[in-house]
């Protein structure tokens, strides 16, 4: 059975009336037990002392950190608006992926199928036809895959009885494919099925679902450090956070769970009411900068939902910490 553990943390300042939350920096992983043995965990320490996990979870270690940084929330700066470049790790960027590539290349819904409960999208036959269409920058390079051993979308056979592959969504910033099943192929050109259907119970119609999707690491090494020492005036986000996307998929605006301001190269201090605002063909193609395989982690969500009777299913998302110039950055504080 597939492993999600969680928790959330909040600090109070009873004399200020303010509190603060913390939630907890898992991902919901294809594994079992044993990826809540923090002993075995992959641990990836990240800004400030932030441990990024990759195939085990030390929930302990944690929660331990997550009481520390919800009280350093309570007296945190906010966040001055403007134009910043943005250090995403990937239990972040995992989110962004999500709702900016998965559900604009699925097929059913570029078709119309979706418009009446979830909307259409942006990424329109057209562009894809046109074959240069630059959905990103030249190092971005997205992946749709059946196959990611560990992830929550990962199976042999889809419920078509198509055996599962990996295919290319994104190619050096180009769109060339959706995600599509038998009934739909035919109109992008193609002559087999991605094996990406699905039904989430025998009594349920099965249809076009998201597969993982995913943004291949650099190529080159390096690390998260190595990122930020490359920034002048940034923003590192982790975690999960508030998020609001348009029914085209297309403007969005996304939060975290916490922010540290990057300075000449350096974290100088915790940031509050931080979100930023920006559209996917812009936020992709201001992508500079991806970290290199050792800093892959896979995010992922039981509660991907779509279809009319509405459906769920589970999906994962990897990436290695990245990049991003140029950003609009808003204040989301609010005083009374």
């Amino acid at each position: 059975m597939p492993s999600g553990p969680t928790f959330g943390v909040t600090a109070i300042d009873r004399s200020a009336g303010k509190f603060k939350s913390r939630q907890a920096m898992s991902a919901p992983m294809g594994m079992g037990y044993e990826y809540m043995d923090g002993l075995a965990s992959e641990k990836i320490v990240g800004p400030e002392g932030i441990n990024l996990y990759r195939n085990s979870y030390d929930i302990i270690e944690d929660a331990t950190l997550a009481a520390k940084q919800a009280k350093q929330k309570l007296t945190a700066k906010s966040v001055d608006a403007g134009k910043y470049d943005l250090v995403l790790e990937p239990n972040h960027l995992g989110l962004t992926i999500h709702e900016s590539v998965g559900h604009p290349l699925e097929l059913d819904r570029v078709l119309g199928y979706e418009a009446n409960y979830a909307g259409t999208s942006f990424a329109t036959l057209d562009k894809w036809k046109s074959k240069n269409f630059k959905y990103g920058s030249d190092i971005v390079n997205l992946v749709a895959d059946k196959t990611q051993i560990g992830s929550l979308g990962a199976v042999g056979f889809d419920d078509e009885g198509v055996k599962t592959k990996q295919w290319d969504l994104v190619r050096n910033g180009i769109l060339t494919n959706y995600q599509a099943i038998r009934d739909q192929v035919h109109m992008i050109d193609q002559n087999e099925s991605h094996g990406c259907c699905y039904s989430q119970s025998w009594n349920d119609v099965q249809f076009q679902r998201m597969p993982n999707v995913s943004l291949e690491p650099g190529k080159e090494k390096y690390s998260i450090d190595d990122m930020i020492k490359d920034v002048e005036k940034g923003i590192y986000i982790a975690g999960r956070g508030s998020y609001s996307i348009d029914q085209q998929r297309y403007n969005f605006q996304f939060g975290g769970t916490v922010f540290y301001e990057i300075k000449d190269g350096k974290i100088v201090g915790m940031l509050d009411d931080v979100a930023y605002q920006s559209n996917t063909q812009e936020f992709w193609n201001s992508c500079v900068k991806i970290c290199d395989e050792n800093d892959y982690r896979v995010f992922g969500s039981f509660f991907d939902g779509k279809g009319q009777p509405s459906q769920i299913s589970a999906v994962s998302h990897g990436s290695s910490t990245t990049r991003f110039n140029d950003v609009n950055v808003i204040n989301t504080g609010r005083t009374i």
